[in-house]
């Protein structure tokens, strides 16, 4: 189980980017248009870089919705490939059984 501060942590920037994402896309769109003059474009990228860090997409960690895990999490399940092998092995996964050879 990782840590509880990890992952509200990881919550919160969820909450954030969720909430900031149209207004940071509207400040990148006038940046990157080069028919606007380039006052205007300067203006946009100070405003967008005095927005808080962690409202940027790129900022939330993909992790197991059941153990917390950071690392090998399938995005498609948004499970860890431990709990999917866990779960498998409980047989709450239809079709899922242990490999033999």
């Amino acid at each position: 189980m990782a840590k509880v501060s990890a992952v509200n942590k990881n919550d919160k920037r969820i909450k954030l980017s969720d909430r900031l994402y149209n207004k940071r896309q509207s400040l990148k769109k006038i940046i990157m248009d080069k028919k606007l003059p380039l006052e205007e474009r300067f203006k946009a990228q100070q405003k967008l870089s005095q927005m808080p860090r962690n409202s940027a997409k790129i900022r939330v960690m993909n992790r197991c919705k059941i153990t917390g895990r950071p690392h090998g999490v399938y995005r498609k399940l948004k499970i860890s490939r431990i709990a999917l092998r866990d779960l498998g092995l409980a047989g709450l996964i239809p079709g899922m059984t242990k490999s033999s050879w």
